[in-house]
């Protein structure tokens, strides 16, 4: 945040004249055919996304290089390379370099410098700000994950970075004035004897945050709808002189929430072409996608809107390419194009692997302690569709700190359930030593673990809604692991509940999957008004997935990351054995016949 207040009218508009007295950047004309057509000029944006903490080219819960069934490499180092080529291939050419947010949350890299080492206790350059300043952006957007760490270590970062830090829809609930800068305007220089070209630059973030991150947020920001912010600002820039608007926004371009409507739309940014006139093109982020170029029609002008999105973590870079002339004094975009260049195609930036090196070196580090040993091999390949001791070594910690916690107090009469998500399809305990990475590997989201009190009925309806994650199977029909899921449902909003005996018949509809629910052990039916208390992340309780009945006040809430207390359990103890933890209590099924 700019301040406690959030900036003055007068400030976002001193801030967006700084920016747009910045440096000219150099360029030449495009040369045209034929001595009849009109003089033109080139502008390229080159557009990051999602880079989520990855600066190097490592997987820090493998400790080696990254690598995928596509062979995708990762990082900001791989995008300085491709950016700092595209830069030397156009030199005497206008080149913008944007970022459209989830840039600080990820990595163990980017935990180490928000928890073990937080940068607002030793002042510290975070790593992502070293990153980013050498590949010398124009602005960068706010994505939600830019809250997870609280606003104070956010607005040191912002006050790390060389270039602007932009969300014009997160407003200071005290002073009703945006919270950060709303958008800059960019002088280009298109060349000898042409006139300046003035870029407009917009940046939206997710109303999302409000629920994601409540604990940090509530009462002191709000986030309102893109469309709306879109609608209001972009008229504001051509009013103050930008020649062609750009929008760099932190949402998909589905139309599509995963929350319900007390939010405005998660992933508008099709809508916001569609809707708003006098937006020229939008980099967009958020959905982790692959979209080279999209064109979307606006339905007031006529004109095309040209949308990307760089898919994430560095892997792709988007390149757009606008050709411009001047007609009656006015600058006009005449083509417009997008693609992705893939960045497994060159090697890391020498001086971006520098400038993090020792950060990096010291999360390696970090990360390679041993916690434990396992007596086996435990893994999570299996967990979204079979009862797992790793998913139930979640679920065992998370039930034995409430329990603990609750002890003495009225609640702690009832039984302790616990909600986990097969997070990973790859993480693994070996047999032997288990270290940090391998436990930050199996839960890789900075959550926190609260508790709510929920009825039999809720629990019930929580399970019918946790299900529909499984498509429908017939009996005798062939069941193939790989495609037993819907793809409309991430692992993530898959969950899995300790503490009572269920079956889940994927032969059966959506809402009508839990033909079992009894007690432990038992056969006896879970009563609608029986009294549960339900360990359950933060992003779920406060209403990521839109599970229902989950959002409600907390009885336990100690701000404890539960990565962490994972950690903890496992160094307190030396050893995991599942025999410890490990209770089969739920199963896929037809017609009562197990699946696997």
């Amino acid at each position: 945040m700019t301040s406690p207040s959030g900036p003055s009218r007068r400030t976002v508009l001193a801030a967006a004249a700084a920016a747009a007295s910045a440096p000219l950047i150099a360029a030449g004309p495009a040369q045209a055919a034929g001595a009849a057509r009109l003089r033109s000029w080139d502008l390229t944006l080159l557009g990051t996304s999602d880079t989520h903490g990855n600066v190097y080219n490592w997987d820090y819960y493998k400790d080696a290089e990254y690598d995928d069934s596509r062979h995708n490499d990762i990082g900001v180092a791989k995008l300085a390379t491709l950016i700092n080529q595209i830069r030397a291939e156009r030199r005497g050419k206008a080149t913008l370099v944007l970022d459209a947010g989830d840039t600080i949350q990820g990595t163990p890299l980017a935990t180490f410098y928000a928890k073990q080492e937080p940068i607002t206790s030793t002042g510290e350059k975070h790593p992502m700000a070293r990153a980013m300043n050498i590949i010398d952006y124009d602005a960068v957007t706010l994505g939600n994950h830019e809250f997870n760490y609280g606003l104070p270590l956010l607005d040191l970062w912002i006050r790390q970075l060389g270039f602007p830090a932009l969300a014009a829809n997160a407003i200071n609930v005290a002073t009703g004035k945006p919270a950060f800068l709303p958008y800059v305007i960019k002088k280009v220089s298109l060349g000898f004897a042409a006139p300046t070209l003035r870029v407009g630059i917009l940046g939206l973030t997710n109303p999302g945050v409000a629920i994601w991150d409540k604990g940090n947020v509530e009462g002191r920001l709000r986030f309102d709808d893109m469309i709306a912010t879109a609608a209001k600002w972009v008229p504001v820039m051509r009013a103050r002189g930008a020649d062609i608007v750009l929008i760099s926004a932190h949402g998909g371009d589905s139309g599509t929430s995963s929350y319900g409507p007390e939010l405005p739309i998660e992933n508008p940014t099709a809508l916001i072409a569609e809707q708003v006139p006098g937006i020229d093109a939008i980099l967009f982020g958020h959905a982790h996608a692959e979209v080279a170029e999209r064109f979307v029609t606006n339905a007031q002008t006529g004109e095309p809107v040209l949308l990307s999105e760089p898919s994430k973590w560095g892997q792709r870079l988007t390149r757009m390419d606008f050709e411009l002339t001047r007609e009656r004094g006015r600058w006009k975009i005449t083509k417009k194009a997008a693609a992705l260049l893939n960045t497994n195609t060159v090697v890391e930036d020498p001086k971006v692997l520098a400038a993090v090196r020792a950060q990096h070196q010291k999360t390696v580090a970090y990360v390679n302690q041993v916690v434990a040993r396992s007596t086996v091999e435990l893994s999570a390949a299996e967990s979204r569709y079979k009862d797992t001791p790793i998913l139930d070594f979640i679920n065992h910690v998370q039930t034995e700190v409430v329990t603990a916690a609750l002890a003495g107090t009225s609640y702690a009469s009832l039984p302790v359930l616990s909600i986990a998500a097969p997070f990973s399809r790859t993480a693994v305990f070996p047999a032997g030593d288990v270290k940090i990475r391998d436990v930050a590997g199996l839960y890789v989201y900075d959550n926190t673990l609260e508790a709510v009190v929920l009825s039999g009925a809720e629990v019930r309806a929580y399970l019918e809604y946790s299900a529909k994650y499984f498509r429908t199977l017939a009996p005798g029909a062939p069941v193939d692991p790989e495609t037993i899921s819907d793809p409309a449902v991430p692992d993530y909003n898959y969950d899995v509940i300790s503490g009572l005996d269920y079956d889940i018949d994927i032969s059966r509809p959506v809402g009508q999957r839990i033909t079992r629910l009894v007690l432990p052990g038992t056969d006896t039916p879970v009563a609608d008004n029986a009294q549960f208390v339900v360990a359950v992340n933060n992003y779920r309780r406060s209403g990521g997935g839109n599970f229902p009945g989950i959002v409600k006040t907390q009885v336990y809430n100690a701000q404890q990351e539960i990565r962490q207390l994972l950690i903890d359990w496992a160094q307190a103890r030396g050893t995991i054995d599942p025999a410890d933890f490990f209770q089969p209590n739920w199963r896929l099924v037809r017609e009562g016949d197990p699946v696997f």
